[in-house]
């Protein structure tokens, strides 16, 4: 099933696609709903980002690949960081390249999402606390990381936390292709089985630190071929079994 929060004209809603068509339901994706009638097409409305987290929970150098392109050894525990809420945007929306950045990369990454309240979560359990997945767009101010003792800074500023486009909530996570194109290109290529911390780990650890809320996203972090966007580009995040995520930089 697939989850989407959308807006027509001044009317934000929830709903459920059905054949190409989004079905509105009443309530939640994380309680009980029950189905309107009212359908809409793709097409006529905006989607916007299918949650609205407390917070957003990142996970850095958790492809090796990746590390080695960072010039980091792979780490012994998960690398934990937060993105602010105020980053997100959603599917075409517009990537705002902040004015004391010289350069802003994409990062395509897996996002888990949070349905239920958790806390010393065990790893077996952590299906039973994940509502489904979407994608993000982990947008990095790469010259402000390099300066930085952490990663607040880069990775924090409104507009880069491109979250989309809807949510899929029966979806096996431990063997999906992931890429990223810019402008058409294929710049990015992995899959989940290559993460060094996987879903259910993740879900184990963060658990241990924080409570995760219903609606709070877990980005899984990228793999290598992370690059600088220019304004004007088009950046497209694509995961198997989800879609594709679609952003234009300004």
């Amino acid at each position: 099933m697939k989850f989407v929060r959308f807006q027509l004209k001044n009317k934000v809603m929830n709903g459920i696609i059905e054949d190409d068509l989004i079905r509105e339901i009443d309530g939640t994706f994380y309680d009980d709903y029950s189905l309107t009638n009212d359908y809409y097409k793709i097409s006529e409305v905006k989607l916007l980002s299918p949650v609205q987290p407390s917070k957003i929970v990142a996970i850095g150098v958790n492809y090796r690949d990746h590390g080695e392109e960072m010039n980091i050894k792979p780490p012994s525990e998960p690398i934990v960081f937060l993105k602010p809420p105020s980053a997100i945007i959603g599917q075409e929306d517009d990537i705002i390249h902040p004015s004391m950045a010289n350069r802003v990369d994409y990062e395509g990454e897996l996002a888990i999402v949070i349905g239920a309240q958790a806390k010393d979560i065990t790893k077996e359990r952590a299906d039973e606390y994940i509502l489904g997945y979407t994608i993000c767009n982990d947008v990095t101010a790469r010259d402000l990381q390099a300066k930085d003792n952490q990663w607040t800074r880069a990775k924090g500023f409104d507009t880069f936390a491109p979250i989309g486009p809807w949510i899929v909530n029966d979806l096996g996570y431990n063997n999906l292709h992931i890429e990223t194109r810019l402008n058409g290109k294929v710049v990015q290529q992995a899959n989940t089985n290559q993460m060094i911390f996987k879903v259910d780990e993740l879900v184990e650890y963060i658990s241990q630190i924080m409570t995760l809320l219903p609606g709070d996203i877990i980005i899984t972090g990228t793999s290598s071929g992370i690059g600088p966007m220019q304004k004007g580009d088009i950046v497209e995040i694509e995961v198997e079994g989800i879609g594709i995520l679609k952003n234009y930089n300004r």
